[in-house]
């Protein structure tokens, strides 16, 4: 199914995302998680792609035994930074083999041990000319791309990055998803100034559960997140008990989900580090506000 008729339904959804195991040694235990996460019936599943593509045969091989085995549409991620147009062109058509039909164009970060000291080497500088090269090759493909409420962080401002933003979805965006974000106010104001803009094209809000401290320290420095004193205050009261704060950390993210289907949001996405224990919660505890079955009933 594509995602861009999943969306124009009127009933509350969810869907998880998913990263493939760095090594081979990793690949079973990591499928066993994704496997668990899909059980639950999320919306759709996302696999992410790995710095310059050193992931990506997980990634399509994960995509692909999602949707076959539990009938969950998936979207794979798809990175071009570092990235030639004969590797991209593979890529693509290896998408179109394993019969996937949805795409999260993305330029993705440099790997480690690659340096940005020579751009005008690479094939790809920027999201937009990979959304392009995408349509171009399959336009029937549903791209999807990213998008950030509190701006890019390398944008120079919130202006220049919607202008961007707008740029990309012109180019076959049929979706946005968003960065990580732990002040709803943030996503809403980020909402008005794009649909004044002229963007129309659905965005999700991606929500991130924070279970651990360390957790919250390594999403501050990818994504420069704006912390609320709310959420500050539960990380200094839990952050030193495991479990407090993995229940903390998913209830914070629970009320969240819950204040965006309140205000008219009809999608959610969350990104679970392939913790099927997390995305269990998750589910079981919206099952009504989902008018599903929670996970606890449907396994008895």
């Amino acid at each position: 199914m594509y995602i861009r008729d999943l969306l124009k339904k009127e009933s509350l959804s969810i869907s998880f995302e998913v990263f493939p195991p760095k090594n081979d040694t990793a690949v079973e235990s990591v499928m066993q998680a994704a496997c668990r996460i899909a059980a639950l019936r999320p919306a759709y599943i996302s696999v992410t792609y790995g710095a310059g593509g050193g992931q990506s045969k997980y990634t399509m091989a994960m995509a692909q035994r999602l949707q076959k085995e539990y009938g969950v549409p998936t979207v794979a991620h798809l990175t071009c930074v570092s990235s030639t147009r004969e590797t991209i062109r593979t890529r693509m058509e290896e998408i179109t083999a394993l019969g996937i039909e949805n795409v999260l164009a993305l330029r993705g970060d440099l790997p480690a041990d690659q340096t940005a000291s020579d751009p005008l080497s690479w094939s790809y500088h920027h999201a937009i000319e990979l959304v392009r090269e995408l349509k171009q090759f399959r336009p029937d493909f549903c791209i999807g791309g990213a998008c950030y409420p509190e701006t890019h962080p390398e944008a120079a401002n919130s202006r220049d990055d919607i202008r961007y933003l707008k740029e990309k979805v012109e180019a076959g965006c049929d979706f946005l998803t968003t960065q990580m974000f732990f002040d709803n106010s943030l996503l809403y104001s980020f909402l008005y100034r794009i649909r004044e803009a002229g963007i129309s094209v659905p965005v999700i809000p991606g929500i991130m559960p924070i279970t651990n401290a360390n957790q919250l320290k390594r999403a501050i420095e990818l994504s420069r997140s704006f912390m609320p004193v709310r959420f500050l205050r539960l990380v200094d009261r839990f952050g030193s008990d495991e479990e407090a704060m993995k229940q903390a950390g998913i209830i914070y993210a629970i009320d969240q989900i819950i204040d965006l289907y309140a205000s008219g949001i009809r999608h959610v996405h969350v990104y679970t580090m392939n913790k099927p224990d997390v995305a269990f919660k998750i589910i079981d505890n919206l099952s009504a506000i989902l008018g599903s079955v929670s996970p606890a009933e449907g396994s008895r």
